[in-house]
């Protein structure tokens, strides 16, 4: 059964409250067994709402889940996207402060900075490169307000609860050399990302659904029914093509993308 009105105004209130006290709250599939996909991404709409009624700007968007691998380990067969506001954005190499945070990861990206409106049904890979008017290497800082783990019954956070949580987004830092879209391939564009000098992991941006530019079309396809666009200035970022990497306090992170250089964080 899907949730009601009341139940999508409180859990994001719940979200809300658990980011200001850095608190995480029970996973709303526990709570709401019934939850959809669509409830999801309400609950995420009404927790955007709440920040913009508090002054908060909508920059852009996220994409993530787009490896085969996660979709498989969470049972889906599409990615997931969340909202960026003007506070997540980071300078490249500055301080990223961990008392805002609950439980830090960090991912490689590439970031679209959006030329011309980009809007569906029918968005093809070729029509985001159109309408794109850089891409940015980037770093994703991923929290999560609700529980990966369940301490009652061990259950681990469903993709409902990912969603809810604003696909788990909580920053971003662009850096390195802005690149025009057809200046290169960009399923070669590839990253080694270090954690305190030490390489952590690597990746290939073709692991973002094969081409980054498919997963930007694929987004600006889903918001389509729902009568939004990408628009020119927006950031999207576009799915990570590495594995997550834990930070703590102290962290400095460092993304090596060769020839399009680096892009970096220290979270303080």
């Amino acid at each position: 059964m899907a949730l009601t009105s009341s139940d999508i105004s409180s859990a994001a209130e719940r979200l809300h409250h658990a980011e200001k006290t850095r608190t995480q709250i029970r996973q709303l599939s526990l709570d709401h067994p019934g939850i959809t996909i669509d409830d999801s991404y309400a609950i995420q709409k009404a927790w955007i709402a709440i920040k913009t009624g508090e002054g908060r700007i909508v920059r852009g968007h996220k994409i993530g889940l787009t490896s085969k691998a996660m979709q498989s380990a969470l049972n889906i067969d599409e990615p997931d996207s969340g909202v960026l506001l003007d506070d997540m954005f980071f300078a490249d190499g500055g301080l990223v402060p961990t008392d805002r945070f609950i439980a830090t990861r960090v991912e490689a990206e590439l970031a679209f900075v959006m030329k011309t409106r980009l809007e569906g049904p029918d968005c093809t890979m070729f029509d985001v490169l159109n309408a794109t008017d850089f891409v940015v290497p980037a770093l994703e800082i991923l929290d999560t307000r609700v529980e990966r783990v369940d301490a009652a019954t061990k259950a681990t956070r469903k993709i409902f609860d990912t969603i809810a949580d604003n696909a788990a987004n909580a920053g971003i830092v662009l850096g390195g050399r802005p690149m025009r879209p057809l200046e290169t391939d960009l399923r070669w564009v590839g990253v080694m990302c270090h954690r305190n000098g030490q390489l952590e992991e690597t990746g290939l941006a073709a692991g973002v659904l094969n081409h980054p530019a498919t997963s930007v079309a694929w987004l600006a396809n889903k918001i389509a029914p729902h009568g939004l666009a990408l628009e020119p200035g927006q950031v999207v970022l576009a799915g990570s093509f590495i594995r997550p990497i834990e930070t703590r306090k102290g962290d400095t992170i460092q993304a090596d993308y060769g020839p399009w250089g680096t892009v970096s964080c220290y979270f303080a």
